[in-house]
């Protein structure tokens, strides 16, 4: 017998039926792709933007400075450790934090003063790039600041412009300076857009009296090592200091990520479960009009195996041409999302996500598993789903199945 043969045959007998199949899932292949690739991007731009622009992947401080920040609460000899670290092939920067009141005209605000070594910093954080009007500090421009954009609305200070610095300098003088706004930031987080003010080491060092010591250490670590290993190196490097891994420092926004990755699972599940169904029914339908017709080949001598052979035959066949379809939609689609995305700036304007600023354009992340992984677990399900109707036409006695009407 030839089963292919006949297989083919057999799905085209209901043609109907058999592009209803095919339709229903392909279209759930299709979903489940471009879904992917959709829900992979968001997570994954979520954590590179974090990453990238304020936590990097571990942090170093001086013990007690997370618990009650003081001007006072110092990494010393800060500079040894960044050597070691970059030694070690990590990527570090250091930065000087500290409190203070920003104004312009009438307006003023609260704002956060961040001292950075302008071109080590470019190693560690990808800020500079994200520039809305004007540009980012140069290393040497010590009269100079970038601020959040909307404390730039708060103070309705443009570039150009000069923002008054006022603030406690270490030795307990009042420190207040003027600088000019060189750039506005894009959006951020809750806590840049509002209040933060960056400006060179010097600049900071010079405005409030604090001639040694960092406050933090912003390190990136190589791709290829674990973030566990990374961090227990970097506290075996700094060991009086307080090392955290980003998860440590932003664990709702560790938490929300890995939610993200489940939710992706359960949608996987809900959407195959019913495409699972969908095959047991439309293969139960089929083998039940067919009774006589497996009556007959059992009686001419056709085995069960030959039987189960032809109905996974003609499954295969309806998958396979499922599997084209969906890919050969979800191909341009994906390109689409990748190069273009979906534009939700009308919709979200200034939404933050955990205190992250959201990046208005949408678009997804697309590798071969995206591709592969929901193909591997439709082709599963639809194995599984085809068992019992293959069972139930493979053991049908042939003298029952004459008579059945």
């Amino acid at each position: 017998m030839d089963t292919l043969k006949l297989a083919w045959r057999n799905v085209w007998r209901n043609t109907r039926r058999s592009v209803v199949t095919i339709t229903a899932t392909a279209l759930a292949l299709f979903v489940m792709i471009v879904y992917s690739g959709l829900v992979a991007g968001y997570i994954g731009g979520m954590e590179r933007k974090a990453l990238a622009l304020e936590l990097g992947e571990v942090q170093i401080f001086a013990e007690d400075y997370r618990k009650k920040p003081s001007i006072y609460t110092k990494i010393e000899g800060h500079e040894a450790i960044v050597e070691q670290a970059e030694a070690a092939g990590f990527r570090a920067s250091a930065r000087l934090k500290a409190s203070g009141l920003g104004a312009f005209g009438d307006a003023s605000s609260g704002i956060s003063i961040n001292g950075i070594d302008v071109e080590r910093d470019a190693t560690v954080s990808d800020i500079a790039k994200h520039v809305h009007s004007g540009r980012w500090i140069g290393p040497d421009e010590h009269d100079a600041v970038a601020i959040g954009r909307k404390l730039a609305k708060t103070l309705g200070i443009g570039v150009g412009d000069e923002l008054v610095v006022l603030s406690q300098g270490a030795d307990g003088s009042m420190a207040n300076e003027v600088y000019q706004v060189r750039g506005i930031l894009k959006g951020i987080s809750d806590g840049v857009d509002r209040g933060g003010v960056f400006m060179t080491h010097r600049a900071y060092r010079e405005l409030m009296y604090l001639d040694e010591g960092v406050h933090q250490l912003i390190v990136r670590t190589p791709k290829s090592l674990p973030l566990d290993q990374a961090t227990a190196q970097l506290q075996k490097l700094a060991p009086e200091a307080d090392v955290k891994d980003w998860t440590e420092l932003m664990p709702t926004l560790a938490s929300m990520l890995e939610n993200g990755k489940v939710g992706i699972m359960m949608m996987f599940v809900i959407i195959y479960i019913a495409i699972g169904i969908l095959i047991l029914n439309a293969m139960l339908m089929a083998v039940f009009e067919r009774i006589r017709e497996f009556g007959v080949l059992k009686a001419i001598g056709v085995g069960p195996l030959g039987v189960m052979a032809m109905i996974f035959a003609e499954t295969a066949i309806q998958l396979g041409a499922a599997i084209c379809v969906g890919v050969l939609l979800a191909i341009p689609t994906n390109h689409y999302l990748v190069e273009t995305g979906l534009d939700l700036s009308a919709s979200l304007g200034d939404v933050s996500v955990i205190g992250m600023a959201m990046d208005p354009i949408w678009r997804s992340e697309v590798d071969l598993n995206t591709y592969l992984m929901p193909i591997a677990v439709l082709t599963a399900i639809v194995g599984l789903a085809v068992i019992y109707p293959a069972l139930k036409a493979a053991f049908v006695r042939p003298v029952a199945a004459m008579r059945h009407q």
